[in-house]
């Protein structure tokens, strides 16, 4: 459904991808795991064309994505890491947001009543405002919004960012049952292993820019790269040294 080849990005000397090659099958939920500053959100933006890479390009249905822009944006979905809610806009509204382009104010209330239920909120919450939530529930009607329009791929970025261990489960089971579902492919970037266990069928490794290893979520325990196996069990590595005085 989704390729990336040879994407390329820098800002000034510092290059962020360097040659990123990646698929991802349709149904497929991918995802990308990296230490901070590894291209993670980067690639990310590529994909959905906030940022133009210098190099390569993002292939949709094998077709370079550049001409097909505008029948990928109708067809994704995106949950932010901070959910992204506009302050000024009641929750249903929020939820129905892109709804409210193309069907009546009282359709688009009903669908975003019945996607703020699929991810555990009531009725009662539609009306409320983004700052009379908590957090967790925040990101919940940010997943609500990501879903509303029954997307084909729906990219989550960092989507326990900021939750307690129960909250990031509840998210996580919540991602993972709508991608088992609807048959959406997704792409999620993370550095919390409990949502690569939890939400991935297949995981990637971005290192200094460059695809490090990808396989299957089964793969991560017995592979044999040093570094993925740190980065999986959290255990420290030597920092960098930069020249010395």
């Amino acid at each position: 459904m989704l390729a990336v080849r040879g994407l390329s990005k820098a800002y000034g000397a510092k290059r962020v991808l360097d040659g990123v090659d990646l698929d991802l099958a349709e149904g497929e939920s991918l995802v990308v795991i990296g230490g901070s500053g590894t291209g993670k959100s980067v690639l990310l933006r590529c994909i959905l064309g906030l940022e133009t890479p210098d190099a390569g390009q993002v292939l949709w249905r094998g077709e370079p994505l550049a001409g097909q822009q505008a029948a990928f944006m109708d067809g994704f979905g995106m949950l932010f890491q901070n959910a992204a809610l506009f302050d000024s806009l009641p929750v249903w509204r929020n939820v129905a947001f892109r709804l409210l382009r193309t069907m009546p104010k009282t359709q688009a209330r009903r669908i975003a009543i019945d996607k703020l239920a699929r991810v555990g909120l009531g009725p009662e919450v539609a009306d409320l405002y983004p700052a009379e939530l908590s957090g967790g529930m925040r990101k919940r009607a940010g997943l609500a919004r990501a879903i509303a329009a029954d997307p084909k791929v729906i990219f989550f970025d960092e989507p326990t960012t900021g939750l307690d261990p129960i909250r990031a489960a509840a998210i996580n089971a919540l991602i993972r049952g709508i991608v088992d579902e609807t048959g959406a492919t997704a792409i999620t970037i993370t550095h919390d292993m409990s949502s690569v266990r939890s939400i991935a069928d297949r995981v990637a490794l971005l290192d200094c820019g460059r695809l490090r290893w990808q396989g299957s979520v089964a793969g991560l325990d017995s592979a044999e790269d040093d570094y993925l196996r740190d980065f999986v069990a959290g255990r420290a590595r030597p920092m960098a040294r930069g020249p010395q005085a």
